[in-house]
């Protein structure tokens, strides 16, 4: 069994050294353990630093791109070195490696396919106020659009499966965490929750910059992984809720030209079908998505396919 541990890095000298002290070498349950960087474009000495401090991998990204795609390039490196279970965490030190091997037992124990790791929010120091409430919220929100139990959703302290990490694929360029747990959900995974320690803050996050930035952007993440995963059911209530709108202004009219009082309200027939044409747009909008859905979910899996084929063929050379 082989344990990588991946960190997404990006002008992380100042703490990289900190960060990496504290991993460990040897886990429990695990015959090797790997540590891999991600240089998502540093301007500093990122990954020369990490190759003098004995990280086994560095992988570089030309130009930065994002955490997003530092996080999947990571991923698909753990796998390409025969990873079974892969460890993400951060150089900045925010979590505690100690807690390493409590977030893989759920893994080992053939529990959870993906284990997040869940922060003392209301314990934390240098988190506002607003900070612990929104972070509390959007948990929350994550929890109810990917039918999950995760009490940390932005935490990006977690450990994957081998063949959960094979079926990952992150779309935003911003983050993601909340969309990996989304699309895990949605996908039948098993995810859940552990509690793990934090230490203390070495510098500000970069990935918040303003509160209103970081709500709009997870908002609209959220909305695009429904548009992905759950497209039918997404235009469909806004269907019927657009068609049943327009239904009403339309049997409204009715009513009154009826009583012969139509006159004056013509408005409202223009609006009543204008709501009744949209909403069966919306309808159809609906299945095709769902047709196109269906078509990424068959191309998920003879991606998993061939990686499942390439890793027997490389155990078997």
């Amino acid at each position: 069994m082989k344990l990588v541990i991946q960190i997404p890095c990006l002008n992380e000298a100042q703490t990289l050294a900190i960060a990496l002290g504290e991993l460990p070498r040897r886990v429990d349950g695990f015959d090797e353990v790997e540590w891999l960087i991600v240089d998502d474009g540093s301007t500093d000495n990122t990954g020369a630093l990490a190759k003098q401090l004995g990280v086994d991998h560095v992988v570089r990204h030309p130009v930065n791109r994002g955490l997003a795609a530092a996080f999947m390039t990571g991923i698909d490196a753990a796998l390409r070195l025969g990873a079974d279970v892969i460890v993400n965490t951060d150089a900045d030190n925010q979590y505690c490696a100690d807690d390493i091997p409590k977030l893989v037992r759920p893994i080992l124990d053939h529990q959870a396919d993906m284990v997040i790791g869940a922060r003392p929010i209301d314990e934390t120091e240098h988190f506002s106020w607003i900070k612990k409430k929104l972070q509390r919220l959007g948990s929350w929100a994550v929890r109810m659009a990917s039918k999950t139990d995760v009490a940390d959703a932005p935490s990006g302290f977690r450990a994957v499966s081998r063949e959960a990490a094979m079926r990952l694929n992150v779309f935003n360029a911003y983050t993601y965490t909340l969309e990996t747990i989304i699309q895990a959900g949605l996908c039948n995974m098993r995810v859940i929750s552990v509690p793990i320690r934090t230490n203390a803050d070495l510098r500000p996050s970069r990935l918040v910059k303003s509160i209103s930035s970081y709500v709009k952007r997870s908002l609209i993440t959220i909305l695009r992984v429904f548009v992905i995963y759950r497209p039918l059911a997404l235009f469909f209530w806004i269907g019927v809720i657009i068609l049943g709108l327009g239904s009403i202004v339309g049997t409204r009219f009715l009513y009154l030209y009826l009583l012969g009082q139509g006159e004056g309200h013509v408005q409202s027939v223009v609006f009543a079908s204008m709501c009744i044409i949209l909403g069966m747009l919306l309808f159809m909008m609906g299945l095709i998505a769902e047709l196109i859905s269906a078509n990424r979910k068959l191309l998920e899996r003879v991606n998993v396919r061939l990686q499942q084929l390439e890793t027997q063929r490389r155990r078997e050379h």
